[in-house]
């Protein structure tokens, strides 16, 4: 296990980038997503706050276990997927700021995304997190902008007027 909450936040990116970069065999795959979920606390709170969907947050191990094994089944064609970044400490000794972005390829494209997360490390496990991440960055990187269009489309009841400045 991680010694320090630098640690844990740097360990669970390295694995969320493992299980979406896949290569993993069926077993490595399930090994994978017990250890990320052995990195929360029983009963924590971590929210996306920047979901464009809406922010469900994630309250158990278990609800965490199955977000981390739905990433794969939305990131197809994954050449590279790595985190780069740096952890800043706070004056709570709990209390880290990961700052990084993931970074790779997918379908021949080259990608960065932006995300930065501020963990509660309580006894070597998060207890607490907040993960803001560019999703539409992520949507873009993994060809799903008009997945991503077509549920706030439905989300707003159809209305399609919104359009982006070019």
């Amino acid at each position: 296990m991680p010694s320090s909450p630098a640690d844990v936040v740097r360990t669970v990116a390295t694995g969320v980038s493992r299980l979406i970069a896949g290569n993993l065999t069926e077993q490595e795959t399930q090994g994978q997503l017990d250890h990320l979920a052995s990195l929360y606390a029983e009963h924590t709170d971590v929210r996306h706050p920047f979901a464009p969907t809406g922010d469900t947050p994630l309250r158990t191990r278990a609800e965490l276990r199955q977000h981390f094994a739905e990433g794969p089944a939305r990131t197809p064609g994954v050449d590279r997927f790595e985190p780069v970044g740096h952890v800043h400490e706070t004056a709570d000794p709990e209390v880290v700021i990961f700052e990084f972005s993931y970074v790779g390829s997918a379908n021949g494209r080259s990608f960065t995304v932006p995300c930065t997360f501020v963990a509660r490390v309580r006894d070597g496990v998060i207890v607490e997190s907040r993960d803001y991440v560019d999703h539409v960055g992520m949507a873009r990187a993994f060809g799903r902008l008009h997945n991503l269009a077509t549920a706030l489309a439905a989300d707003s009841g159809g209305d399609t007027s919104f359009r982006t400045q070019s």
